[in-house]
């Protein structure tokens, strides 16, 4: 057991919906920023964990998409909230899943001592490379931002009790932007290359590829960590699409065991899982002792198992 517990949390999502077939999408307007949404959701976990920023040992991005291509997320949402500090701050990228592999990754140096308090965040506009020519994608995702303070505790009881991550490269390219970066610069940017530098899905091939790799991933992570499913009490899963309940169904997890959301909030990317999570808490539908599984799948195909002792 990685000994932390979570001490704040907040979340945002922008006031403009949009409505696809009944159900709700959130977009940004066009003054809303991403870095926006990330300092509102930071400002309410810190505000909840009745802490200042001072006390922060570190402030990381968990966020998909990149701001800008210099500095990092982070360093961004520093000068927002710490400007004038020095406290660290870094960016941990797993796309949706960006939220699950930075609390895997900072829960092992809060347990070792080198941090006590951790800020992480996930904000992603998922609206500004949306094509609208492809409906799936188009009316899927929304836009929204999460944060979370995670903080050192003394309760053996609490923390991280085990967690897996693992990469298909086979997907590598069922779900990408290909433009901005330096394979496809945004200085060479043509209007009939438009295509490239929005995100391009492609769903049919992501669910085969995560309906047959998650049953071995999932029998895997129960052989590691002891723990059967059936003793959890709640699976909060990336809300990566309608295909939920499907994929669910094929790992053998009954609907009252997990949080189907897709129609309220939409695929948030890597604010979708900690965003859930909030609402959970809020709700009080999550309290102290707790057993919480945190699951997804993200472009990669990169696939995260975290489980949660609350």
């Amino acid at each position: 057991m990685r000994n932390i517990r979570i001490a704040g949390y907040g979340k945002y999502a922008p006031e403009n919906t949009m409505e696809f077939h009944g159900e709700c999408r959130y977009r940004a307007n066009g003054s809303e920023t991403q870095l926006d949404m990330a300092v509102k959701a930071a400002k309410r976990a810190l505000a909840i964990a009745k802490m200042q920023i001072e006390e922060m040992d570190c402030i990381v991005s968990a966020s998909a998409v990149m701001m800008q291509p210099i500095p990092c997320n982070a360093a961004l949402i520093h000068e927002q909230l710490a400007k004038g500090s020095n406290i660290p701050a870094m960016d941990i990228n797993s796309t949706c899943t960006s939220f699950v592999t930075a609390l895997d990754t900072m829960s092992y140096l809060i347990d070792a001592g080198r941090y006590r308090n951790v800020l992480i965040v996930s904000s992603d506009i998922a609206s500004e490379g949306l094509n609208d020519k492809q409906a799936e994608s188009y009316e899927l995702f929304s836009d929204g931002a999460a944060a979370f303070v995670i903080s050192r505790t003394e309760n053996e009881k609490q923390g991280v009790a085990d967690s897996i991550i693992r990469t298909y490269s086979e997907g590598a390219h069922a779900t990408e932007i290909r433009g901005g970066g330096t394979l496809h610069s945004a200085m060479k940017y043509r209007p009939e290359d438009r295509a490239d530098y929005c995100f391009d899905m492609k769903g049919k091939s992501i669910l085969s590829l995560s309906a047959k790799k998650l049953p071995e991933l999932f029998r895997e992570f129960e052989a590691q960590s002891g723990i059967s499913f059936a003793e959890v009490d709640m699976i909060v899963p990336h809300q990566a699409s309608k295909a939920l309940p499907f994929i669910m169904d094929r790992l053998g997890i009954p609907a009252e065991k997990y949080v189907n959301r897709v129609s309220q909030y939409g695929n948030m990317v890597s604010a979708s899982i900690p965003y859930v999570l909030c609402a959970l808490l809020e709700e009080g539908r999550l309290k102290e002792g707790n057993r919480v599984l945190l699951c997804g799948t993200a472009a990669g195909l990169t696939c995260n198992l975290l489980l949660l002792q609350l």
